[in-house]
């Protein structure tokens, strides 16, 4: 009687294990598909670069490019400068809150005279 159950368990014990392995071997990817995947370089992988407006030198056409950026806001724009950086569109009232968050990420103040200066991000 002993000899039959502990002969149960282990065909038991071998067919859990056996279907742990076959999920685990479907859940990963093959080798090659692996292979393929780590040899992509990471430029292919990322975001586009954007090119971003400069607020003291931009020109009202390449301002009016912006989302949101009408006649009226890319005069105040241009009225305003310089920009230490690109939240004094914000704290200037040149733009609204909703639109600084629409702008923000397209936009970069240089500062002139200063080649080795960073533009300031906020």
């Amino acid at each position: 009687m002993k000899s039959s159950t502990v002969k149960i368990a282990l065909i038991a014990l071998a067919l859990s294990l056996s279907t742990s392995l076959a999920l685990a071997a479907e859940s990963k990817p093959p080798v090659a598909d692996a292979a393929k995947a780590s040899a992509k370089p990471a430029s292919t992988s990322s975001a586009p670069r954007v090119k971003l407006v400069d607020l003291n030198s931009a020109k009202k056409e390449e301002l009016k490019s912006l989302p949101g950026v009408t006649d009226e806001v890319a005069a105040k724009i241009i009225a305003g400068r310089p920009y230490l950086s690109k939240a004094h569109l914000l704290t200037r009232k040149i733009v609204e809150a909703g639109e600084y968050e629409n702008l923000r990420a397209l936009v970069i103040a240089k500062q002139k005279g200063r080649p080795d200066a960073k533009p300031v991000k906020k």
